[in-house]
């Protein structure tokens, strides 16, 4: 029977190897010009919504092309000229639509976990530039937290107390610090006003707010890891026997759970 504890041993170091990744920024990296990966995900369905309409546009064109030059013995040299000219029209046309809606702020605490972050990223992309590059550096670190954050919320029941603070968090403190700042007229932002300039004061609440949107995003995660521990615990109890359990199993901070009424290896 193969070793089950190591098994165990290397589950949870890896779990929490992940969990460091996270912490630190993560290893995903979005698509050029998007901060995260929710926001890539808007705009690639935009971009295939305009190929979509292109190639249908195209098709209408020749098919027509095709049914009245049967109908009249071909089209002519003019006619020919004319589907190019509509062809063109139509690749001008829709390739600028649908664009790319950025939400508004009261849109970006509205829909699922996903679709919140997605629209969060998107927001945040369309401040970007005019932030001083202090700040755009933590927007772009924030858009993958926000992805990771993501991840954790997925299946989370919507009265989770998590749910209302992460909505309080995403569509409300991190929007209304950016909002503030560019409220201010750009040529007194790098100015000293009672002991910082906004430029500061921008970059350092944005540092706190990355800082806490990482801390939800690992509570959120230990709560996972926990799980997986007691799971790991349970089956090299159920396979191993509980003297393996007590004597191979590392000390992971997770209480056992009450196993005596399970049947063991020896008794099934």
């Amino acid at each position: 029977m193969p070793d089950s504890t190591r098994e165990s041993e290397r589950i949870l170091r890896e779990a929490k190897q992940s969990l460091a990744v996270q912490r630190d920024g993560g290893t995903h990296r979005p698509a050029k010009g998007s901060i995260g990966k929710g926001s890539a995900e808007l705009k690639m369905k935009s971009l295939l919504a305009k190929v979509r309409n292109i190639a249908l546009a195209i098709v209408a064109i020749w098919l027509g092309a095709g049914i009245a030059g049967a109908m009249f013995d071909g089209i002519g040299f003019w006619g020919v000229m004319a589907v190019v000219v509509a062809s063109s029209v139509a690749v001008a046309v829709f390739s600028s639509f649908p664009k790319v809606k950025i939400p508004k702020r009261a849109e970006l605490t509205q829909g699922n976990p996903q679709q919140m972050v997605a629209r969060t990223e998107l927001w945040l992309e369309a401040q970007r530039p005019a932030l001083p590059p202090p700040a755009q550096g933590i927007v772009d670190q924030l858009g993958v937290q926000l992805d990771a954050l993501g991840l954790q919320l997925q299946g989370l029941d919507g009265a989770h107390p998590a749910m209302a603070e992460v909505r309080e968090l995403v569509g409300e403190y991190i929007p209304e610090t950016i909002d503030n700042y560019r409220k201010i007229p750009a040529h007194l932002r790098t100015e000293e006003h009672a002991g910082k300039t906004a430029d500061e004061r921008l970059t350092d609440s944005l540092s706190k707010l990355s800082g806490e949107v990482d801390r939800v995003t690992r509570r959120l995660a230990e709560g996972a890891l926990d799980d997986l521990a007691i799971k790991s615990r349970y089956l090299e109890y159920r396979y191993g026997g509980a003297a393996a359990l007590e004597d191979g199993m590392p000390d992971t901070g997770v209480p056992l759970p009450d196993f005596s009424a399970l049947p063991t290896k020896q008794e099934r």
